[in-house]
């Protein structure tokens, strides 16, 4: 099942500017394309540099109800613009892919069907011989620290904005509602009855900035589903465990006012993860959404961190592999 397009609705959120036109004047290259995984078929997409030589592979993971279109690609456009091959996917459930419209009754298999697409894109022989790097955003972050622990040996490092990895008191579900729908045996897996705690007023600073994401023809809106809850609940007690395991470099981002998912999600990994090569941000009184949902000064300030993690990483293995 894919979403449906709501009517009226702008084709992009630059407004009417054919996307071939606006792509160009971003100077990068946009393909899209359905990529068929074991899991399900996925709606992909790539942007890369229109001039120079590739500096690496990013592969990067979009939020809960978003998807890899509309302003999440700002970031996606930002990173080729720096010299990276950029891919992304929507995930089973969102956007354009496969999948009943967010519900991620199995998170495992939510994370194996976008990585299935990344090394595919990864292990390409034009890309092969590259730096390959994982992003991800908000819940983004946890399907893609479920996609390290799922391949932890094929990627030079993770890059995380405001990852989900503690949930906020207030975005918990209560535990007598979860276990109420266990009784019914699955039954009410699917069911989108939960709380609606509004996320999206509560990431997004920009009140202009939300206006147009709010306007995303492909969010979804509904009210979380049971198995969605479950599961998110399920793996942020899984990391709790597995923090330790985490021995990749990573770069993680994190605004102190975020109340969609917690700071502590970027300082535990942080502070317990056993990688050696590890750098936390934090950043005073900015909300959830680093990039799209702040004010163009702080977004700018973001992206620029994070370019100069990622370039200084790219730059030392690309000389280490060409001189071996």
């Amino acid at each position: 099942m894919s979403a449906v397009e709501k009517p009226g609705a702008p084709p992009n959120f630059w407004g009417d500017m054919p996307e071939e036109e606006y792509y160009a004047s971003e100077r990068v290259k946009n393909h899209q394309e359905r990529f068929k995984t074991p899991h399900g078929t996925l709606f992909t997409q790539s942007w890369i540099p229109i001039e120079g030589p590739v500096k690496g592979i990013v592969c990067m993971t979009h939020g809960y109800g978003s998807d890899t279109g509309w302003m999440f690609q700002k970031i996606s456009i930002a990173y080729a613009q720096w010299g990276y091959a950029v891919f992304g996917a929507d995930l089973l459930g969102h956007g354009r892919s496969d999948g009943l419209r967010c519900y991620m009754g199995d998170m495992e298999k939510v994370a194996a069907a976008p990585l299935y697409f990344f090394k595919a894109m990864r292990d390409s022989e034009a890309y092969k011989d590259l730096p390959a790097f994982l992003f991800g955003e908000s819940m983004g972050g946890a399907v893609t620290l479920l996609m390290y622990f799922q391949d932890p040996d094929g990627w030079d490092g993770l890059i995380f904005s405001a990852p989900l990895f503690v949930m906020p008191e207030p975005m918990k579900p209560s535990w007598w509602r979860l276990t109420a729908y266990g009784f019914l045996f699955g039954l009410a897996d699917t069911w989108a009855v939960m709380p609606d705690n509004k996320m999206v007023k509560k990431a997004i600073k920009d009140p202009e900035k939300l206006k147009i994401i709010a306007s995303n023809p492909r969010r979804y809106t509904g009210p979380p589903r049971v198995g969605t809850m479950r599961e998110l609940c399920r793996v942020c007690a899984f990391f709790q465990e597995n923090f330790e395991k985490v021995t990749i470099p990573f770069l993680t981002c994190h605004g102190t006012s975020d109340e969609v998912t917690a700071p502590e999600s970027s300082t535990e990994l942080y502070e317990r993860a056993k990688s050696e090569d590890k750098t936390l941000k934090l950043y005073d009184d900015m909300y959830h959404s680093l990039v799209q949902g702040e004010p163009d000064e702080n977004a700018n300030r973001v992206l620029a961190d994070m370019r100069e993690w990622l370039d200084a990483r790219s730059e030392k293995l690309f000389r280490s592999r060409t001189s071996s």
